[in-house]
């Protein structure tokens, strides 16, 4: 599908975020494909990639399930028409109260602190739950996302399971799910086949599983020259491992799940800012755009490289450019780099703008959040209008000062 962004500037402005549906779907169903000899194979979509309510309806409407981390986003999924047990909870850190709530929303927990395990097993309430575990493995695309290895502060260490015994034991918590998911963009296939041996191992502990979580991590490639996961050869492995595991529980029917969030959307999004001005110091020729790490902070927290195509001279001569925002700090989302020749008034495109982008933007130096489109059978629809000052004025409360 060939995607006119000028028409979509025009019509919308910018910054502007663009989702490609189709996009979306062809992920979905290679997912699908990949692991269709697993029976009771299920994809969570991951939603903190990116919450907006029409894309999780889509998911829906392709058949998927939801992977949630705070009790808002269980209630957007509820909101999106998913029923409670089609989304799985997995907070982090969160307070008992938060617990209690996603139990009466009644979706499936996953909980990842012995000290919470502990206190719902004495709450009494019968609500059966799931445990995250930490393999103490490294794996992610740098430290930031990796989430698995043992200073990490996700999980219940992998060598705690006798002290997750003993919980189970003296309150009589029903356990039933295993979790693991050890970071994002995982690049060394090794590392899948570590998780699902050790997460095999765990779920052979456990008599009442009904689930069990591989978490996700697929690495996407955000260029030519870039690796990403083999998922055929993933299935492959994990065929010879599920065989095994269900020859010694065959009268169980497990589910198994998948939490994919970068794998569906980031090659789905596109973002478009306009180049207000370009800007020559003594060593380096700065393309300034209408935006910053407030809408689009990837680059500067990750530091993840994202194609940046100038769509409005995409003939022009290569020329290195430095291309920044307007952020009162340093926003840079590339430093000299060749991009075809950039002029002021110019659109540029960032790629692999699907996942993780939005959804972690902000209203730093009190700049309005963009607006959103979806691509859906060759028409364009906005699913999130952009901010004006109300926005920015809703919730505060003015004071009087006399």
């Amino acid at each position: 599908m060939k995607i006119n962004f000028h028409k979509l500037t025009k019509k919308y402005g910018t910054p502007l975020y663009v989702y490609n549906a189709n996009k979306i779907e062809d992920k979905y169903k290679l997912m699908k494909k990949s692991f269709s000899y697993i029976k009771n194979f299920k994809i969570n979509y991951a939603c903190k990639a990116n919450t907006n309510i029409s894309i999780l309806k889509f998911l829906k409407k392709l058949g998927s399930g939801l992977d949630t981390v705070s009790i808002q986003e269980v209630e957007i999924g509820l909101k999106a028409g998913f029923k409670p047990k089609e989304i799985i909870y997995t907070p982090n850190g969160v307070s008992l109260e938060e617990i209690k709530k996603a139990i009466k929303a009644g979706v499936l927990i996953n909980l990842d602190n012995l000290s919470l395990l502990e206190q719902i097993g004495n709450e009494k309430t019968n609500y059966p739950i799931g445990i995250r575990i930490t393999p103490h493995i490294m794996g992610g695309g740098n430290k930031k996302i990796s989430v698995g290895h043992i200073d990490s502060k996700f999980g219940i260490s992998y060598y705690q399971l006798p002290h997750i015994k003993k919980i189970i034991k003296n309150t009589g918590l029903k356990i039933e799910g295993i979790h693991m998911h050890t970071g994002s963009d995982i690049i060394d296939m090794g590392v899948f086949f570590q998780i699902a041996e050790r997460l095999l191992n765990v779920a052979n502990l456990f008599k009442t599983l009904k689930y069990i979580d591989f978490g996700s991590g697929f690495k996407v490639p955000y260029k030519q020259s870039d690796s990403k996961t083999d998922l055929d050869l993933l299935a492959f492995f994990l065929k010879k491992k599920l065989s095994i595991f269900f020859e010694k529980n065959s009268s169980k029917k497990i589910k198994l799940f998948f939490e994919p969030g970068k794998f569906l959307m980031s090659e789905s999004g596109f973002f478009l800012v306009k180049v207000n001005v370009i800007k020559q110091t003594t060593s380096t020729v700065f393309a300034c755009v209408d935006s910053g790490f407030n809408h689009f902070i990837r680059p500067m927290f990750y530091d993840s490289y994202h194609q940046i195509d100038n769509i409005s001279n995409p003939l022009g001569k290569l020329r290195f450019y430095t291309v920044v925002g307007y952020i009162c700090e340093s926003d840079t989302f590339c430093v000299n780099r060749p991009i075809n020749e950039i002029r002021e008034g110019d659109i540029l495109c960032f790629r692999n703008a699907g996942a993780y982008c939005f959804s972690m933007s902000s209203h730093y130096n009190s700049r309005y959040k963009p607006a959103e489109v979806l691509l859906y059978k060759k028409k364009d629809f906005l699913i999130r209008k952009r901010e004006n000052m109300q926005d920015l004025l809703n919730n505060m409360f003015e004071i009087e000062f006399n």
